[in-house]
């Protein structure tokens, strides 16, 4: 349209000021490439009944943990035709227009349908910490969540009950909600995210995940835990929660691959503790 415009040639689209995001559409080279760059590429060809939705829908609402190279996941009423472009992940369902909203210019899933069909879509580890990551904005509630899927229609509605029914919005990062999912689907018991533990009445700690009648925690340990002066913080943390009875686990981004020596330790501390 710019060149047919006149205002752009060939040439200069093709220089190093601007970013070719698909076919015929570009975009400002300038412009951080990230989800919401895709996004805006892939609305540009939108059918007008087409909603933004999924992952995508989600990171419009600032719950950015799509990646640039993760495809956009669109909406489209059944029977409208459209050809979809390299990308782009669409999902044909119904359309009621209680579950349209409208963010700036985007058209999307409101963030009740969002959530639910990012349950219906993904698998659970990847949709448990988004779905987390949404109600922690308060955007939508556990409430509005019962509601959407009692309405729901179509296919994988079993998955998304499953998956729902573990989501908790006070997680406090995916790497947390992927800990602790994986925990529970082992058969450990759930534990209470961002637990506060107090002893006599003094605030000791708060821990990622924490099975109070136990007193027993697990801390997920990021990149971040590594520094020196972040080190000493956590040990004083740590000896601090021990001498309040508490016995600590740690997990690092190692252990998510295989949890089976920390499911190990943990059992043998609850059942220590039982």
């Amino acid at each position: 349209m710019a060149i047919r415009r006149g205002l752009l040639t060939r040439e200069q689209l093709r220089s190093s000021g601007w970013r070719r995001l698909r076919q015929d559409i570009y975009a400002d080279a300038s412009l951080p490439v990230d989800h919401g760059l895709v996004i805006a590429g892939a609305a540009v060809t939108l059918p007008a009944s087409a909603l933004i939705a999924g992952r995508s829908a989600a990171w419009l609402y600032s719950v950015d943990q799509a990646l640039p190279d993760d495809p956009v996941d669109v909406l489209v009423p059944c029977r409208v035709s459209w050809r979809t472009p390299a990308g782009v992940s669409v999902h044909r369902q119904a359309i009621p227009p209680s579950d349209v909203a409208t963010l700036g210019r985007r058209r999307l899933t409101t963030p009740a349908r969002t959530c639910v069909d990012i349950a219906r879509w993904y698998e659970t580890l990847v949709a448990v910490p988004l779905i987390d990551a949404m109600l922690a904005t308060q955007l939508v509630h556990a409430a509005d969540l019962r509601t959407q899927l009692a309405h729901a229609r179509g296919h994988h509605l079993n998955r998304a009950r499953t998956t729902l029914a573990l989501c908790d919005p006070r997680a406090e990062s995916p790497p947390e909600s992927v800990l602790r999912v994986r925990l529970v689907l082992a058969g450990v018991p759930a534990p209470v995210p961002q637990y506060e533990v107090r002893h006599q009445g003094t605030f000791v700690a708060r821990v990622d995940l924490g099975w109070p009648a136990s007193r027993v925690a697990v801390e997920y340990d990021g990149v971040w835990h590594g520094g020196p002066a972040q080190l000493a913080r956590d040990r004083r943390r740590l000896n601090a929660l021990v001498a309040a009875g508490w016995t600590v686990i740690h997990v690092t981004a190692t252990d998510l691959g295989n949890l089976d020596r920390v499911i190990g330790q943990l059992t043998a501390a609850l059942r220590k503790a039982a």
